[in-house]
C-alpha cells in the first residue's frame, strides 16, 4: 500500500475508503467505524471533527487496522465488538459474528418463551442469542452448549458483561447431548453452508470458524441432528427455533414434520421474504 501520512481524521478517512473499495461495497462506512473505534467515539462525533488532527501512534494503528481489513479479515474481528439487537457483544476469531438475520430468532423466542422458561441456545458461539434473551426474559434460566471452549469463553464475557452470567451455564459438548434436563425452548443458529458454497463466500466470511458455518454436503447435517436429538429434550408443548439457509426451508421443514408428526411446524420468513427460522412447537 502507499504510504501516505495520515495527519488529520479526514485525510485517513479518505486513504482507508480507498484501500477498502476492493473489499466491501461500504468502503467509507467501514473507515469510519474503524476510526470510531480506534477513537472511541461514535459517527456523529467523528464526522464533526474531520479536521482534528490524528495522533502519529494512533495513525500507526489504523494505518495497520486497515490493511487488515483489506486483507479479507472481518471488521469485528478487529474492532474486537458488534452490536446485535440493541447490544454490544466481544467477538473474537473463535465465534461466529452475530448478523442481523438472526435477531428474527430473538424477536419470536421473546414472544412465544413465556415469563419463567429454561433455554437452551445451542452452538451459542459469541453467546448473543442466549445473552439477549437473558436480558430479556429476567426469570428465564439458561443453558449455552458449544463444541468450542474457546467460543464458550468469549459468551462468558458476554454474559458477565450484560449481568446474566449467573442465569447461564455454559456447557461443552456436541449439540444437546450436554444438558441435564429438557427445557421448554431449545433455540440454534447450527452450521448450514453447504460444503460445495464453502469457496463461493467472500473471504471475510471464510475467515470465520468452519466449525460454525459447514454443515455438510448439502448444509443439513446440524439442523437434521438436532431435530433428531431434539424431541427427548423438550418439555412437553415445548418450542424449537432454528436459523436455516434461505434456499433449505423446504427440506429443513420435512425433516421436522417426519421426527415430529404431531407438532406444529413452520418457516418464518425474514425481512427479505427468505425463509429463515425454522419453527417447531409440541402440541
Amino acid at each position: 500500500m502507499e504510504t501516505v501520512p495520515l495527519s488529520d481524521l479526514e485525510t485517513a478517512r479518505r486513504w482507508a475508503t480507498e484501500q477498502l473499495a476492493p473489499i466491501t461495497e461500504q468502503p467509507r462506512l467501514e473507515a469510519e467505524l474503524l476510526l470510531t473505534a480506534l477513537l472511541g467515539c461514535n459517527r456523529a462525533t467523528l464526522l464533526a471533527h474531520l479536521d482534528a488532527p490524528l495522533p502519529p501512534m494512533a495513525a500507526t494503528t489504523y494505518r495497520s487496522w486497515v490493511q487488515r481489513r483489506a486483507a479479507g479479515e472481518p471488521l469485528p474481528y478487529i474492532t474486537g465488538h458488534i452490536e446485535f439487537f440493541g447490544l454490544e457483544f466481544t467477538v473474537t476469531p473463535a465465534v461466529l459474528i452475530p448478523r442481523p438475520e438472526t435477531e428474527l430468532l430473538v424477536e419470536t423466542a421473546l414472544a412465544h418463551a413465556g415469563p419463567a422458561p429454561r433455554i437452551a441456545d445451542v452452538g451459542t458461539g459469541s453467546g448473543c442469542i442466549v445473552v439477549t434473551l437473558a436480558r430479556h426474559l429476567p426469570q428465564a434460566q439458561c443453558y449455552a452448549v458449544d463444541l468450542s471452549a474457546a467460543a464458550l469463553e468469549v459468551a462468558r464475557l458476554n454474559a458477565a458483561r450484560h449481568g446474566v452470567a449467573e442465569r447461564i451455564r455454559f456447557l461443552e459438548g456436541d449439540l444437546l447431548a450436554p444438558l441435564p434436563e429438557p427445557v421448554d425452548l431449545i433455540v440454534s443458529n447450527p452450521p448450514y453452508v453447504a460444503e460445495s458454497e464453502w469457496e463461493t463466500l467472500p473471504v471475510s466470511v471464510r475467515r470465520e470458524p468452519a466449525l460454525a458455518l459447514l454443515g455438510g454436503e448439502e448444509g443439513l447435517d446440524a439442523v437434521q441432528r438436532l431435530l433428531a436429538q431434539a424431541p427427548a429434550s423438550l418439555r412437553p408443548g415445548g418450542m424449537l427455533l432454528m436459523e436455516i439457509g434461505e434456499q433449505q426451508g423446504a427440506a429443513a421443514l420435512a425433516l421436522a414434520r417426519a421426527t415430529f408428526p404431531a407438532a406444529e411446524c413452520r418457516l418464518l420468513q425474514d425481512l427479505a421474504g427468505k425463509d429463515r427460522v425454522l419453527w417447531v412447537r409440541g402440541r
